[in-house]
């Protein structure tokens, strides 16, 4: 058999004994799992300075780069996010509803795992823990594989994790990775319909496209991120400076970041320059159209094309557009947005709940940040993924995401006429 047969065969044949193990059993190896990444950080270190050293050699991208890196820092951060999951409420058991019908018949719909989960992602490391810890709390064995870029990393990580969970007493092989990094076994692994219950693809527009296509297992759609910043009329001038700086310099190269700056032209006069500057200073690179050009505000300016309106860049690069009003800002986004997090800068109540009902995203914003959608922002622990589609999960995926439900009926008899 196929090494991605071999190991969706596993994860099947673990997950009917992990969706039987009690809360505290998982909740132990979930802290185990904590403590085994800080115990042995050193050889994921190792692993990921391989990684590096290959990807400066191919002149990866700083932004990307910066996704790739482990510390001590970040590993300690994705420890404690581990733990975290520990403490949080256990979805698996939960009753969603019930009730007694007319023949007496007692039926409750009750949340369980969805069985085998794979995820395909790219450069990442992170998203390793993040999805084995996810995986572990709702009981789902889990089939993880990572991009070439992160191999060494995503490998190292996986046997610390497997370790861990199988030594606090969880069936073998409920965490895997794919060694192989070809193309063929990742399609392969995305036909296995029936060995593999739902599948997460997590990177750029071009890995989530091949998988939605390509796929024959059901798929959940993660969003790659257009995101907007539409500043109002009535926008308060430094609190919208402040947001975008926030939204597009804090983390460039992650799926939330602001890609799109959108500015009333009853004030872009007034308020753009301040902004245009603040994001030179920052090493921004703004592609403008010509209201935006003609203000003449910073040097590191090129002209817009349709192209950019659409672009996410993942990189200290924006697109900004001098717009005539609400009307006009709500029919860009929804026209060139990917339905991830939009935000509107603004004090006039009615626009508010106007962009707000309006546009079409998982995540709409009012004067705050895009940079706050995110599993943990929201309160969910870690996250598997921010979804974009409108089915089964939409905005951060956290517990209840991996989950699925069924019905329980208790009869004492009954037979149906």
């Amino acid at each position: 058999m196929s090494e991605a047969v071999v190991i969706a065969t596993r994860a099947r044949e673990a997950s009917n004994p992990l969706a039987t193990t009690s809360s505290q059993q998982r909740d132990h190896a979930l802290l185990t799992m904590g403590y085994a990444l800080v115990h042995r950080q050193d050889e994921i270190l190792a692993a990921n300075q391989a990684d590096l050293a290959a990807a400066r050699e191919r002149n990866t991208a700083a932004p990307l780069l910066d996704r790739l890196e482990l510390t001590p820092a970040r590993i300690k951060a994705m420890s404690e996010s581990l733990k975290s999951l520990s403490l949080l409420p256990d979805p698996i058991g939960e009753v969603v509803s019930g009730s007694r019908l007319a023949n007496g018949i007692w039926i409750e719909q009750v949340r369980v795992p969805l069985g085998v989960v794979a995820m395909i992602y790219e450069a990442r490391p992170n998203v390793t823990a993040d999805a084995a810890g996810l995986a572990v709390k709702t009981g789902n064995a889990i089939i993880l594989r990572g991009g070439s870029m992160a191999h060494a990393s995503n490998m190292a990580m996986t046997a610390v994790l497997a370790s861990a969970a199988e030594g606090a007493g969880l069936p073998k092989n409920v965490i895997q990775s794919v060694e192989s990094t070809s193309h063929e076994v990742a399609e392969e692994l995305m036909g296995l319909h029936g060995m593999i219950d739902v599948l997460i693809p997590r990177g750029s527009a071009r890995l989530i496209r091949s998988v939605v296509e390509n796929a024959k297992v059901p798929v959940i759609e993660t969003g790659v991120g257009n995101c907007h910043i539409y500043v109002h009329a009535a926008a308060d001038a430094e609190m919208a400076r402040r947001i975008v700086i926030n939204a597009k310099c804090q983390r460039p190269g992650v799926c939330n970041s602001a890609e799109s700056l959108l500015v009333d032209s009853s004030i872009h006069e007034r308020v753009l320059p301040p902004i245009l500057r603040a994001l030179e200073d920052e090493g921004v690179t703004v592609m403008g159209d010509s209201k935006t050009r003609a203000l003449g505000a910073i040097m590191r300016i090129k002209p817009a094309t349709d192209e950019d309106w659409g672009t996410e860049y993942l990189d200290l690069t924006m697109s900004c557009k001098v717009v005539s009003g609400l009307d006009e800002a709500i029919g860009h986004i929804n026209t060139y947005g990917t339905k991830h997090s939009e935000a509107i800068i603004t004090e006039d109540y009615s626009a508010a709940r106007r962009f707000l009902d309006e546009v079409d995203a998982a995540a709409v914003y009012v004067n705050a940040s895009t940079r706050f959608t995110d599993g943990g922002q929201f309160g969910l622990g870690a996250e598997i993924g921010i979804s974009t589609q409108k089915l089964h999960a939409r905005g951060p995926m956290g517990l209840t995401a991996l989950t699925t439900t069924k019905f329980k009926a208790m009869g004492s008899g009954q037979i149906r006429e």
